[in-house]
C-alpha cells in the first residue's frame, strides 16, 4: 500500500518568509562569493515588498505583524558581505 505524508511548508519561520519575500521583490541579494545577504538600497523593492505583505501575509498573520517582520529584516541586513574586503 503506497503511504504518502503531508508536506511541510518550504518556509517554516516569519523571518524566513520575509526573507524570501525581500529576495523576490529584489530588495536583497546573496553575496555570491559567501552568502551574506545585502540590502540593494532599492527603495522602490523595499515598498513593493511592503506592500506584498501587506495584501498577502503568510496564513494566520496579520497584515500588520507580517509588514513589521519585513522592517526587522530589512533593518537587519546591512549592504555589504560580512566577509568580503571592502572596496
Amino acid at each position: 500500500m503506497l503511504m504518502t505524508r503531508e508536506r511541510r511548508p518550504a518556509i517554516r519561520t516569519m523571518r524566513g518568509w520575509a526573507i524570501d519575500l525581500l529576495h523576490n521583490a529584489g530588495a536583497i541579494r546573496e553575496c555570491e562569493e559567501h552568502g551574506w545577504m545585502q540590502d540593494r538600497a532599492d527603495p522602490h523593492a523595499w515598498e513593493r515588498a511592503i506592500d506584498i505583505a501587506r495584501e498577502d501575509p503568510p496564513t494566520g498573520v496579520s497584515p500588520d505583524a507580517a509588514v513589521a517582520e519585513v522592517r526587522d529584516v530589512l533593518n537587519s541586513i546591512g549592504d555589504s558581505c560580512l566577509e568580503c574586503p571592502p572596496d
